[in-house]
């Protein structure tokens, strides 16, 4: 039962994706030549929802599918690391025109050269764990 859960909330996130064009190279594209508002705006949306979403689940104690309490940890400002992530991810999201939440929707519309995109980040997942203790935190 919670793998439908799982399930209809992709199935949900894909159409978002789709609906408000975030998986359109060309959109991503404009915003990163600052030609147009669009993603900009899908992005503030986000983070404000999340915002949102954040001071309810911390007001209201609000449980996990699971039935535990959902904790948030005090993380250390660590701006080095942040600016570094940052650099890598913008990079990465420039040259493939597709940020990492609608990769997985571009494949469902039949795009199947995103999973090289998939398998470079899963890569890049994998040399950072390896080399975790060398970077900046």
């Amino acid at each position: 039962m919670r793998l439908l859960k799982y399930l209809s909330v992709g199935i949900l996130f894909g159409i978002v994706m789709t609906k408000s064009e975030a998986i359109s190279w060309f959109r991503i594209q404009e915003m990163f030549r600052f030609q147009s508002f669009h993603m900009y705006g899908i992005i503030g949306v986000a983070v404000v929802l999340g915002a949102l979403m954040h001071q309810l689940i911390k007001r209201t104690g609000l449980k996990n599918t699971y039935g535990d309490m959902i904790a948030f940890a005090d993380k250390p400002n660590t701006y080095k690391a942040s600016i570094f992530g940052g650099t890598f991810f913008g990079l990465g999201w420039a040259m493939t025109g597709a940020c990492p939440g609608p990769l997985y929707t571009l494949v469902g519309h039949g795009f199947g050269i995103i999973l090289v995109v998939i398998a470079s980040a899963l890569l890049g997942t994998l040399a950072y764990g390896a080399l975790r203790s060398k970077l900046p935190h």
